[in-house]
């Protein structure tokens, strides 16, 4: 087994508050072209949602209210305030980022994974399944232990 190299909580916040705010441009460049498929994929997920929640029509709530602000308004919001709030958005968020990240970058470093074997070789997919596995694990027991989830 090999450990994953994980760089510290301090160099991954100091990174993404230093890099993010940089990439102001190509978030007002892209993003606003990603509202057709934001909209359509969004309108496509409404049945897992309904899966997800088990709330009677919840599928037909989901996709109206999709509907009824559609790609235009997701568009004119992210080029009318998006761009503008991206960058300080990112600094200001430093602190929760921190936060969420902590017990990712905690639990990558616990995790020991298969040796890397040949480019192609099925079994490299073993390293991303237990990565995966565990992440998901730790993130179930996380919502778990918020005060009032439920214990059955």
């Amino acid at each position: 087994m090999v450990k994953l190299k994980v760089k510290t909580k301090e160099d991954v916040v100091t990174k993404w508050v230093e890099e993010a705010p940089k990439r102001a441009t190509y978030y007002g460049k892209y993003t606003p072209a990603a509202a057709d498929d934001w909209e359509k994929n969004a309108i496509a997920a409404a049945g897992i949602y309904k899966s997800a929640v088990q709330a009677a029509n919840i599928d037909k709530l989901f996709a109206g209210g999709i509907k009824r602000v559609g790609a235009s308004k997701f568009k004119r919001k992210v080029e009318s305030v998006g761009v503008s709030r991206y960058g300080p958005g990112i600094t200001a968020a430093k602190e929760d980022y921190e936060a969420g990240i902590e017990w990712v970058l905690a639990e990558l470093a616990a995790i020991d994974i298969p040796e890397r074997k040949p480019r192609g070789d099925p079994s490299n997919y073993d390293r991303v399944r237990k990565i995966g596995e565990a992440l998901h694990r730790k993130r179930l027991a996380r919502y778990a232990a918020l005060p009032g989830a439920s214990s059955s």
